[in-house]
């Protein structure tokens, strides 16, 4: 595979910015005199995908006007609540406005659901909003006000959460268990992880090296410096300890982050993220820390914490449940980083014989460290150099060339 191509997988702006995700809120309000209330909360980056404009980052409410009836109509076809008592209509209050928080703008549009006057006990949410635009689009239903199930006010708590492959939830009414709320951070420290490409090429540069070893008091790098590992046990305990010390650090600082104990600002993190990317790949080519890898993914995975407190932050997860929320979270990126491991470990142990492997490991380090920098400059810059608009155009043309687009 050309340098080209691989430059064109990775150099993805959408991919690389790992803590943007994108997300979008329905909260429901559930009186036992007034029925039930609610209302939905996207961001601006949904709605210029769904729209097919460039409104701006600082939206005000003036900007988003022209296209509320769009937008109401677009959540009409694509949300519905149904319970035994049949279905509950969405109807609009003709409330919207637009509030800043840390992950961008969000539209608020304000409903409530008829056929309410005998609450049911459960309540059936089908929503399929965004997913056809945005694969990695991530949705939440929060329980903001349930007198019948001890939710007042300001406890926010997490309901159901739906992906494109998870569209439709049924929640009780009556009792909101904290296993599903736990069980819903789960799965979102999983997909983080997978969907976070700079924190996937940080875990590759950590395991490119670790089914080879060097030899003793080898200088630089020589292709013949290397020697594969004999078994895989050790050698997959190896990684799993350093990968080990990779959580035990990020635990550390998401922890401290989200209890708003120690916070660094979004651009730094991000920046050093993506230096860490870099570094760890330079490593295999010319050890900093000899036969201590786990140095470098412990270093490191404190700032990939702070990394994912701002997931967390965004989520506004500052409610008596943040604990079993970051514990949820932990587990769940715990797994999805054993789940990259066990694809990948297996695949370089039966390459680590072949004199190809020594050059994988030395081009693949320098490639990570291509595009390590290319996100450093970006992020601390805080700039886009556009390549990969460059690279999209390029891959659509010759595409067409070759009669494989239209």
């Amino acid at each position: 595979m050309s340098l080209f191509v691989l430059l064109a997988l990775f150099l993805v702006p959408n991919a690389s910015e790992a803590h943007e995700v994108n997300q979008s809120y329905i909260f429901l309000r559930i009186y036992e005199s007034k029925g039930i209330e609610g209302r939905f909360e996207m961001n601006v980056r949904e709605l210029n995908k769904l729209l097919g404009t460039n409104l701006p980052k600082d939206l005000q409410l003036k900007d988003i006007e022209p296209y509320i009836e769009q937008i109401k109509a677009y959540l009409l076809k694509n949300t519905s609540f149904s319970s035994p008592l049949g279905n509950h209509n969405i109807i609009y209050t003709g409330e919207v406005d637009v509030q800043k928080v840390a992950l961008g703008n969000f539209v608020k549009i304000h409903f409530e659901l008829d056929n309410d006057e005998v609450l049911p006990d459960e309540m059936t949410t089908d929503y399929n909003s965004f997913f056809e635009l945005d694969d990695s689009h991530a949705a939440f239903l929060i329980t903001e006000y349930n007198w019948k199930a001890g939710v007042i006010n300001d406890e926010m708590n997490f309901s159901m959460d739906f992906g494109p492959g998870d569209t439709s939830e049924t929640m009780s009414l009556t009792d909101v268990s904290v296993w599903k709320g736990f069980y819903a951070m789960i799965k979102q420290g999983v997909w983080h992880i997978w969907i976070g490409l700079d924190h996937i090429l940080f875990l590759l540069a950590l395991i490119l090296p670790s089914v080879i070893r060097r030899k003793k008091d080898a200088a630089g790098f020589n292709l013949s410096n290397w020697e594969p590992v004999q078994e895989f046990k050790p050698a997959f305990y190896y990684i799993l300890k350093v990968v080990t010390f990779f959580t035990i650090a990020h635990t550390i600082t998401l922890t401290l982050a989200s209890l708003q104990i120690v916070n660094l600002p979004s651009r730094i993190v991000e920046s050093i993220i993506a230096f860490s990317i870099g570094l760890a790949a330079f490593h295999n080519i010319r050890p900093i820390f000899k036969g201590r890898d786990w140095v470098i993914a412990f270093i490191f995975g404190l700032f990939h914490g702070f990394g994912f407190a701002s997931v967390l932050g965004d989520l506004g997860l500052t409610n008596d449940f943040l604990t079993v929320s970051l514990l949820g979270f932990n587990i769940g990126v715990e797994i999805g980083q054993l789940v990259i491991i066990a694809m990948i470990f297996p695949i370089l142990f039966l390459l680590r014989n072949r004199k190809i492997y020594n050059k994988i490991l030395l081009y693949g380090s320098i490639i990570l460290i291509i595009i390590s920098l290319y996100w450093f400059l970006e992020r601390v810059l805080d700039i886009r150099f556009g390549v990969y608009h460059m690279v999209k155009r390029s891959i659509r043309e010759l595409a067409v060339a070759l009669g494989l687009w239209s």
